[in-house]
């Protein structure tokens, strides 16, 4: 296995998007597989995006938006990372990746298995390594984040949303009711404390903090009750709405080591099984 085998990644947000610039830009091929509805806050750097947009750039890396799996076997290595629609990973069965690395952060386990191929890494709580995935790299905020489980799992999910400059669940909006989600504001733009940033059906979803608009639903998705439907940063720097962030990069960096540790692995383990029969000497 080589950086030139396919690495499909199941979810393209703001973690996932993370994960898929870094091992791109590391020469891996990269394939990810998003919903035909992708609900992603970070929008502006969430390869997700392409699914509304058809192309998205973050960091001078190109996505682009496939629309059928034979597109999805030809594109990588063409120069950007294709996002197609595949809930249900039936990519994993036609295209044999080497590498399937599960970015949703349902905090429970899904449906990725350890014999989806020959690295399987899970991002964050609802994998046990060694028995869902072969490795989970742990995703909360703090000393452990972007460390590399062989054995075990990643924290309990708290509920809590990270502290940025000591607010919480505040800088979260969320949405008032069920109903169909329209923005009233633009990513990168700077808010009040009060101010109406969208509507979910006519509701408002007031900004609980001021500072720049992080994050934000696409217009038009059906959300329910309590759903996060975007997020404010109180340091109030734009740029950071537009660039990969610290934990992103963070868990990038935990999971291009997980897969070059087990290639390392799976390369001993593979020449001592042929000197050991001996057909390799």
């Amino acid at each position: 296995m080589t950086e030139q085998t396919l690495v499909l990644i199941r979810g393209g947000g703001d973690l996932g998007s993370g994960v898929a610039h870094r091992l791109f830009r590391a020469g891996f091929q990269v394939l990810i597989c998003e919903l035909a509805q992708p609900t992603v806050i970070r929008r502006a750097v969430s390869f997700a995006s392409a699914i509304y947009e058809g192309h998205i750039l973050i960091e001078g890396v190109e996505g682009r938006w496939i629309r059928d799996f034979d597109e999805a076997g030809r594109a990588p290595g063409e120069g950007f990372i294709p996002v197609l629609v595949d809930p249900a990973g039936q990519a994993i069965r036609l295209l044999r990746p080497g590498v399937v690395v599960d970015a949703r952060l349902a905090k429970r386990r899904l449906d990725t298995c350890i014999a989806d191929a020959e690295i399987v890494i899970g991002l964050g709580p609802g994998f046990v390594a060694g028995q869902d995935v072969h490795a989970v790299v742990e995703t909360m905020r703090g000393h452990d984040l972007g460390r590399v489980i062989l054995e075990g799992s990643a924290a309990v999910n708290t509920r809590i949303p990270g502290l940025v400059q000591g607010y919480g669940r505040e800088r979260v909006l969320w949405a008032p009711c069920t109903g169909h989600f329209v923005g009233c504001a633009q990513i990168g733009e700077l808010i009040h404390t009060g101010q109406t940033v969208a509507l979910v059906s006519g509701h408002p979803v007031s900004a609980g903090i001021s500072g720049v608009l992080r994050g934000l639903l696409h217009d038009g998705l059906c959300v329910q009750e309590g759903q996060k439907v975007g997020d404010v940063d109180p340091r109030g720097l734009a740029r950071h709405c537009f660039s990969i962030s610290d934990k992103s990069r963070a868990v990038a960096g935990g999971v291009l080591e997980a897969i070059l540790y087990l290639q390392r692995r799976l390369t001993s383990t593979s020449s001592y099984v042929k000197v050991s029969t001996g057909k390799e000497r």
